[in-house]
C-alpha cells in the first residue's frame, strides 16, 4: 500500500527532510507498513535547536500562570481526541485498544499535574536577620531534549513535555523511530492549544540523531528512556558535554510471593503485570520468587494466564525480531531444565497471521543463574524461582543489577514491611503487580534502572527542569548588626 514519509516539526512547521535515509514504520499487529520515518542527522538537529533557542527568551519570560494556560487547553484537547490518540497508539505499537486508552488517560493525568505547577514552584522567602531577606526563585534550564521509547508512544513523551514546558524550557523531542506517529499528533495538539512556534520541536531519527542531541552545545539537559545499555551510553555522552542528564534504563522486576498471599488477588495481579502491554514495559513482572509452599497460587496464576488471548486481550510485540528474541529466551530456559507451565511460542491470530504475537508464558523451576532470570525479556513471560525463606528471595532480588520495581504478595504486615525495607528497588508494591506511583509522586528506579539524580515525573522533575536563583536583599538599616547581616 502507499505510505507517506513523516516530516520533522521545527518552528511550528512540518519540514521535509529530503536527503535523509528512511525506515518503514510497521503495524506490529499485522506486519503492514503504515508509514516511513526519516533518519535525521546533525543538520536537522541543529535547525531544531536553533528554533527552540530562538523561542526560549519570550516563552521563559512569560509568567508561569500564563504558560500554564496552554496546558489547560492541551489537557482538554487530549480528552477530546482521546479515542483518536488511542487508536494511533494501537496501530503503531500493537497494544490492545484498552491499554492504549489507559496510556492516553495517563497522559491527561500528567498534564493535569503540570497545570498545578504555579502552586508548586512559588518562590520561597524568609527574613533571615532584621532587615535582611533571602529568597529562592526557579528559572528554566533552557533548551532541553527528550528521547523516548517505543513501548509508550503517547505517555512517555508526556512524562516530560508538560512539566518541562510549563517550567519555561523549550524542547526538541526525538521519538522512537519505531513509533513516531503519536508524537506527531501531540505536536498538532500543542499548536492547537496555542503553544508558540519553536517552543516544541520534533526531530525523527535513530542513533545519529541521539548522538547529535547529546553533542549539540545548544542543548542544556537531556532525558532518555530505553534500555540500560543505551541509557548508559546516552548518560555518559551527554554528561561528557557538561549537560544535565536523566536516563532511565531497563528492569528485572521481582514479585515475591508468600504462602499466605490472597490466592485470587495474587494470581490476577501477577498475570496482569506479566502480560500487560505484552510485557513491554519496564514495570512488568518478569520474575516471581515463590517462598515456601505456593503451588496453589501458581496453579491459579496459570489458570488466570490462560484467559489472556493473543489478539483479544493481549497485543502484539513490537517486531519480528522482538518475537524471535523472546521465544529464544523461553527455548533456552526449557533446554536448561526449567518447566514450561504455559507456552506462548508460535502464537497465531486469525486474520493477523503476519502479526508479531507471543502468548502468555509461565515457566517454573527457573534457576537464578539462567539468562531468563537475569536479563530483561520484555515480553509476556514470567520466570518462577523457588526459595524457602524471605531472605533467600531478597538475596535473589538484590543480586539483580537493575532496581526499577519489586513487589511482595502477603497478608502479613510485618513480612510486607520487611520486604519493602530490604528490596533494592526505587518503586515497591505490596499486593500490587505494577507499583507505578501516581502524580504527584515521581517515577524512577534505582541501580542500573536509572542514571542521573532525581526522577523524571512528579515533584522531583522540578529540580531537573529548573535551576534555583538565590537572592539576598537588605534595604533598611538595622538596629543591631550581627554576623547574618
Amino acid at each position: 500500500m502507499a505510505t507517506s514519509t513523516l516530516n520533522n516539526y521545527i518552528g511550528g512547521v512540518w519540514i521535509k527532510t529530503s536527503d535523509s535515509q528512511t525506515l518503514p514504520v510497521e503495524n506490529p499487529s499485522t506486519g503492514e507498513v503504515i508509514s516511513t520515518v526519516p533518519l535525521s542527522g546533525f543538520t536537522e538537529v541543529d535547525s531544531a535547536v536553533k528554533s527552540a533557542a530562538s523561542a526560549f527568551p519570550s516563552w521563559s519570560a512569560l509568567p508561569i500562570k500564563e504558560r500554564v494556560q496552554v496546558f489547560f487547553r492541551y489537557k482538554t484537547l487530549l480528552e477530546k481526541n482521546a479515542q483518536e490518540l488511542a487508536e494511533l497508539v494501537h496501530k503503531e505499537n500493537g497494544k490492545i485498544l484498552s491499554e492504549a486508552m489507559a496510556e492516553v488517560e495517563k497522559s491527561i493525568e500528567l498534564t493535569e499535574f503540570a497545570c498545578s505547577m504555579p502552586q508548586l514552584v512559588a518562590g520561597e522567602i524568609l527574613e533571615v536577620s532584621r532587615g535582611v531577606e533571602c529568597r529562592i526563585d526557579r528559572h528554566p534550564v533552557g533548551v532541553v531534549a527528550s528521547i523516548t521509547p517505543f513501548n509508550f508512544p503517547a505517555m512517555v513523551p508526556n512524562w516530560t513535555i508538560p512539566n518541562a514546558l510549563v517550567l519555561g524550557n523549550t524542547m526538541v523531542l526525538k521519538p522512537s523511530e519505531v513509533v513516531p506517529l503519536s508524537a506527531c499528533r501531540i505536536a498538532d495538539l500543542l499548536k492547537e492549544a496555542g503553544l508558540p512556534d519553536g517552543v516544541f520541536n520534533i526531530v525523527h531519527g535513530g542513533q545519529a540523531t541521539v548522538e547529535a542531541l547529546c553533542d549539540h552545545p545548544g542543548i542544556h539537559a537531556i532525558t532518555f528512556v530505553g534500555s540500560t545499555k543505551v541509557a548508559k551510553i546516552v548518560y555518559q555522552r551527554a554528561t561528557s558535554h557538561l549537560k544535565r542528564a536523566l536516563c532511565l534504563g531497563g528492569a528485572k522486576n521481582h514479585l515475591i510471593v508468600l504462602p499466605d498471599a490472597n490466592e485470587d488477588m495474587a494470581a490476577s495481579n501477577i498475570a496482569a503485570s506479566m502480560s500487560g502491554c505484552a510485557g513491554q514495559r519496564c514495570m512488568a513482572a518478569s520474575a516471581m520468587v515463590a517462598v515456601g509452599s505456593v503451588d496453589h497460587i501458581i496453579k491459579k496464576l496459570v489458570d488466570e494466564s490462560r484467559k489472556i488471548i493473543p489478539g483479544k486481550n493481549l497485543g502484539a510485540v513490537i517486531s519480528k525480531q522482538a518475537k524471535e528474541r523472546i521465544e529464544k529466551y523461553i527455548t533456552e530456559a526449557e533446554q536448561q531444565g526449567a518447566k514450561i507451565l504455559l507456552d506462548g511460542r508460535n502464537a497465531k491470530v486469525e486474520g493477523k497471521e503476519n502479526g508479531y504475537y507471543v502468548g502468555p508464558t509461565v515457566i517454573d523451576f527457573v534457576k537464578p543463574s539462567m539468562k531468563i532470570a537475569q536479563e530483561e525479556v520484555f515480553g509476556p513471560v514470567l520466570a518462577i524461582m523457588r526459595t524457602d525463606t524471605i531472605d533467600e528471595a531478597l538475596k535473589i532480588e538484590n543480586a539483580s543489577p537493575y532496581g526499577n520495581a519489586a513487589s511482595v504478595f502477603t497478608q502479613n504486615g510485618g513480612a510486607a514491611r520487611y520486604v519493602v525495607e530490604h528490596a533494592s528497588a526505587g518503586m515497591v508494591g505490596v499486593n500490587i503487580g505494577v507499583p507505578v506511583p501516581r502524580e504527584p509522586f515521581s517515577f524512577g528506579g534505582w541501580n542500573e534502572s536509572k542514571f542521573g539524580a532525581g526522577d523524571i515525573t512528579g515533584k522531583s522533575s522540578i529540580e531537573f527542569f529548573t535551576k534555583p536563583k538565590k537572592t539576598t536583599t537588605k534595604w533598611s538599616a538595622e538596629s543591631k548588626v550581627n554576623w547574618m547581616s
